[in-house]
């Protein structure tokens, strides 16, 4: 793929630090993103990425509707799952023959909704353990350099698969092709659902879920639960899989990092619990696994957003 276009439909904290690294690295980039402030200081001073890698201020393009973007070859969907559909239709206008949309989002349920609109054949999975926050508008902190995946759903190796991971590594994010995405993202659901809700309530980091011992217990059962319900449904997660995976997140850079679902709280946004959460409770009743841990931190995030609209 010569020169591709690639179009970030969702640039908020993740989206901005993948496309601000990709653009760095000399790709076409055009941000997609909801806040006018944001784009318009990027527009002005270039985003500024800090952080990992140092701080610079990265020339990309940004909009705030689509019609103001050209065709793209690849789009990478980097919304909250709340409006993955909505933004699905709106980039449906850009996408070419060719063209692919790949989802680097929270949770289960987010290529499904993308392909309805944009269809299967133009869809592929994907993850990533870098972590990222908004400190202003047009300015994004890189919290570490963790790897990326990308995968077709239906398993398997393909070409466009292994090409997305080697255009995406030779443009500053080192990216894998996996022959099973879907295993990859429940490995990945396993620190979502141990973090989003311990940090999102408490307002603690990572590191410090991590280290405090009652909080690390309800987060380790919350990825016992979870990993019952992905055996249930055919990927086998055993306990030391995923305890190492969240040892190795609370001992890299990202520890020192909130939660996503800890910023929509504070800044009073609907979360991703339906997505990290209920997406799995809703399984695991469906094969006979309880869940009530999750089904205690989905409560509890869903109560303190009623409170917040009710305020």
């Amino acid at each position: 793929m010569e020169d591709p276009h690639v179009v970030v439909a969702g640039a908020g904290a993740m989206g901005s630090l993948f496309g601000g690294l990709l653009a760095e690295a000399g790709l076409r980039v055009t941000l997609l993103a909801r806040r006018a402030e944001h784009v318009g200081a990027i527009r002005q001073h270039g985003l500024r990425i800090v952080g990992e890698g140092g701080e610079r201020s990265v020339p990309v393009g940004a909009a705030t509707t689509v019609s103001d973007i050209a065709p793209a070859d690849i789009v990478l969907v980097q919304c909250k799952a709340s409006a993955t559909r909505a933004v699905a239709e709106s980039i449906a206008p850009l996408m070419g023959r060719g063209s692919l949309a790949v989802s680097f989002q929270n949770g289960l349920g987010n290529e499904e909704i993308m392909a309805e609109a944009l269809g299967s054949e133009t869809v592929l999975g994907g993850l990533t353990s870098l972590g990222a926050t908004l400190e202003a508008p047009g300015v994004v902190r890189n919290y570490a350099a963790l790897p990326t995946v990308v995968g077709e759903l239906g398993g398997g190796l393909s070409s466009r698969a292994t090409t997305l991971a080697a255009l995406l590594s030779a443009h500053g994010i080192p990216t894998t092709a996996s022959s099973d995405i879907l295993a990859e993202k429940w490995r990945k659901l396993m620190l979502n659902v141990a973090m989003s809700a311990t940090s999102g309530l408490t307002g603690l980091t990572i590191g410090e879920v991590a280290g405090l011992p009652a909080l690390a217990d309800v987060a380790r059962r919350a990825m016992d639960e979870a990993a019952a319900v992905a055996e249930a449904c055919g990927v086998p997660l055993p306990q030391a899989t995923r305890y190492a995976i969240f040892d190795g997140i609370v001992t890299s850079g990202a520890a020192r990092n909130k939660t996503s679902m800890r910023r929509d709280i504070e800044a009073g946004r609907p979360s991703e619990v339906e997505a990290i959460y209920l997406s799995v409770i809703e399984r695991g009743r469906a094969r006979g696994i309880a869940t009530p841990t999750l089904e205690a931190l989905a409560a509890l995030v869903l109560g303190v957003e009623a409170a917040q609209r009710a305020a």
